[in-house]
């Protein structure tokens, strides 16, 4: 069992509380999942749970962590970069229980993680495997490792749709608790029984959370149902409220009105007035203290707004992409050579079409999008934009969201700025964080912001949706579907597959197959 008692925590560099007095208890049987917002704190939790000492460089904690004799399997968002450097063998060797895993065992686990047989023994560096086979790589250890608290921040990120359905079953078949964070709805739909909610209200400046011990579908359901009925209590008390202060003014006029004029030769009359101006003073002292009662109107923490390119008019007639490769290749460094990851592609795209490539892991779908994106950002017909996969590859580190997507620096292009990130959900001070600082998905809104900012006709995502929250994701899927210009992607997201594309290629090794099956009841 893992206790959590009144944890908080805060940060360092702006002292905005991240989380406030949190207790939780992670029972057996559990697969919680937390939700909110991106930059709220949910993988600065997470890490805390894992070590404390993961959060000392930006954050300060205090709180009680009871989970003597546990052992912790924790999947963080990110590889740590020193692991990249070491070959997948060596990556496998540092987990004492790999050893005594026979070819049985470790072939079955590569068969549920489709794997190849021999990938546990390989000597290719582990930072030159795609984002899918990196998750896959960590789970793997993770499982051998046989942990007592599962502990995932984003397990589902960049796996491929037969990987995502196993962890599913991982997730469902589990003898041990989970503790999760996830973007992908469908999986939160189909897997969690317990809901933790981190919310930041009043502009970020106070944490709230809440626990639902309920699916995800039902936490929904009774979370607006509750919402709803609060709105209309507080709306109804202040109705009425205004109907009382209205009559209250009246009398209150009408009173002062007879002081005024009342004759000094009549003491009894003014005796009466007094008595009367004294209830009314009473009345008015009852309506101040009841209104303090009044039902509060719910503040909730709400998605992000987004516009996405407007007046983009692309010609659906027009060939935006005519590709034919022989043969998809990439450079194997261990090898000293090229491998071949698929033959004979070929991918027509008109104006105005959205575009999915899917496929498994490390079949090359990065790689192709990347020849793609190099092809399309050359032509001067079109205004391409891109968003890989790993968000380094474009964002300066060191830079402020603000110095990043400034152009000209001049006063009005800052202010606008300034407001397109606040629509976005960025506080003043994260708007001054360096972008290393930032949350995967407060990386991913910059990127996007970017793309807006520049008026492309044609999209090139990698992975598009794999970093925002479950209140976010629907804006994100609303923005890119009625987007009139033409998107390429690579997403596992099967609500994106079933809300955004109106076309979805197939990567194998035999090139590219168009695929009819997938449909928004995938999703």
């Amino acid at each position: 069992m893992l206790q959590i008692r009144n944890l908080s925590i805060t940060h360092k560099k702006d002292l905005r509380t991240i989380l406030e007095n949190f207790s939780f208890v992670l029972r057996e049987g559990d697969r919680a999942v937390i939700i909110g917002e991106e930059g709220n704190g949910k993988s600065t939790l997470l890490k805390w749970i894992a070590d404390p000492q993961l959060i000392d460089a930006y954050a300060e904690a205090g709180g009680e962590r009871i989970c003597a004799g546990e052992r912790f399997g924790y999947l963080p968002q990110e590889l740590p970069r020193e692991e990249r450097d070491k070959s997948i063998y060596e990556f496998f060797c540092e987990e004492p229980l790999f050893w005594e895993q026979t070819p049985a065992s470790l072939g079955m686990l590569a068969r549920e993680l489709r794997l190849e047989k021999d990938f546990f023994y390989r000597e290719q560096k582990v930072g030159t495997l795609s984002g899918g086979e990196r998750i896959k790589l960590q789970m793997a250890r993770i499982l051998i490792a046989q942990p007592t608290v599962l502990l995932l921040d984003e397990p589902s990120n960049d796996i491929d749709i037969g990987t995502l359905e196993w962890l599913e079953r991982l997730l469902l078949d589990s003898s041990v608790p989970v503790l999760y964070i996830s973007h992908d709805e469908t999986l939160i739909e189909r897997t969690a029984n317990v809901i933790i909610h981190i919310e930041q209200i009043h502009r970020k400046t106070v944490s709230r959370y809440t626990i639902a011990r309920t699916t995800y579908q039902e936490y929904k359901k009774h979370r607006e149902a509750h919402l709803e009925k609060q709105r209309l209590e507080a709306y109804n008390e202040r109705r009425q409220e205004q109907i009382r202060q209205e009559k209250f003014r009246k009398i209150q006029q009408k009173v002062e009105h007879e002081q005024r004029t009342i004759s000094r030769q009549d003491p009894h009359g003014g005796q009466l007035l007094k008595k009367k101006m004294k209830a009314v003073k009473s009345l008015e002292h009852r309506y101040v203290r009841e209104a303090q009662k009044m039902t509060q109107i719910p503040e909730t923490e709400e998605a992000i707004f987004m516009k996405f390119g407007e007046g983009i008019r692309m010609p659906s007639g027009k060939t935006v992409l005519e590709l034919c490769m022989e043969q998809l290749t990439v450079p194997q460094p261990y090898a000293h050579s090229e491998a071949v990851l698929a033959e004979h592609i070929f991918l027509r795209v008109k104006g105005g079409e959205k575009v999915c490539i899917i496929g498994k892991n490390g079949v090359g779908k990065t790689t192709l999008l990347r020849k793609i994106a190099q092809e399309l950002l050359a032509r001067e017909d079109i205004h391409a934009a891109y968003m890989p996969q790993d968000y380094e590859e474009l964002l300066d580190m060191e830079k402020t969201p603000v110095e990043f997507l400034c152009v000209t620096k001049e006063k009005a292009e800052i202010t606008r700025i300034r407001t397109y990130l606040g629509s976005m959900k960025y506080t003043p001070e994260e708007m001054e964080h360096p972008v290393a600082e930032l949350s995967g998905g407060q990386k991913a809104k910059v990127l996007l912001l970017k793309m807006s900012m520049s008026g492309a006709d044609v999209l090139i995502l990698d992975e598009p949706t794999r970093n925002f929250s479950p209140l976010s994701g629907p804006v994100i899927r609303s923005v890119l579907a009625s987007y009139t210009g033409t998107v390429i992607s690579i997403s596992h997201d099967r609500k994106y597959l079933g809300e955004v594309c109106d076309t979805v290629y197939e990567l194998t090794g035999r090139g590219l197959i168009r695929r009819t099956d997938v449909t928004a009841e995938d999703a």
